[in-house]
C-alpha cells in the first residue's frame, strides 16, 4: 500500500485484478436488481441500495486499476472519487456517478429508515453507469 499527498492510500493493481473487480461489479449489480426486483416489500430496498452500492465500489476499482494500475483504499470514499475522476476518457462523469452513488451509502447500509424508491432507483442507475464505464475501461485496456 502507498500513501500519496495528504495522507490518501492507494493499492498497485494489474489487469488482471481489474478483470476480477469487474467480475464482482457485474455480481453486485446482479444480486441489487433481482434484489430490487422485491421492492414491493419496503425493506428490499435498502439492501438492494446497499448492494448497488457495492457494485460501484468494485467497477470503480476495476477501472482505476485498469487505467492508472492502483485503486484507492483509503477509509474516506472521496479518495476514490478523486482517482476514479483522473481516468481517461470519461473519469468525471464516472466519479458523479460514483459521488451520487456513495450518498447514499450510509442510509442504505447503516440507516434506521428504509430507502425510498427513487433512491434505490437512483442507486442501481448509477452502478449500472459505472459498470458500464469500467468493463469499457477495462476491455480498452487489455485490447
Amino acid at each position: 500500500m502507498t500513501r500519496g499527498r495528504r495522507g490518501s492510500r492507494t493499492q498497485v493493481c494489474s489487469k488482471e485484478q481489474a478483470r476480477n473487480r469487474l467480475g464482482h461489479a457485474h455480481k453486485f449489480l446482479e444480486v441489487a436488481e433481482m434484489t430490487a426486483g422485491e421492492a414491493g416489500d419496503v425493506e428490499y430496498a435498502s439492501a438492494a441500495a446497499a448492494v448497488a452500492v457495492l457494485a460501484g465500489i468494485a467497477a470503480s476499482d476495476a477501472a482505476c486499476c485498469a487505467a492508472l494500475g492502483r485503486r484507492s483504499r483509503g477509509q474516506d470514499h472521496q479518495q476514490a472519487v478523486k482517482l476514479i475522476e483522473q481516468v481517461e476518457p470519461g473519469g468525471p462523469k464516472a466519479a458523479k456517478a460514483l459521488r451520487r452513488l456513495l450518498s447514499l451509502k450510509d442510509e442504505a447500509q447503516y440507516g434506521f429508515f428504509d430507502i425510498g424508491s427513487r433512491d434505490l432507483q437512483s442507486a442501481t442507475r448509477q452502478a449500472q453507469a459505472l459498470v458500464d464505464f469500467a468493463a469499457a475501461t477495462v476491455r480498452r485496456s487489455t485490447g
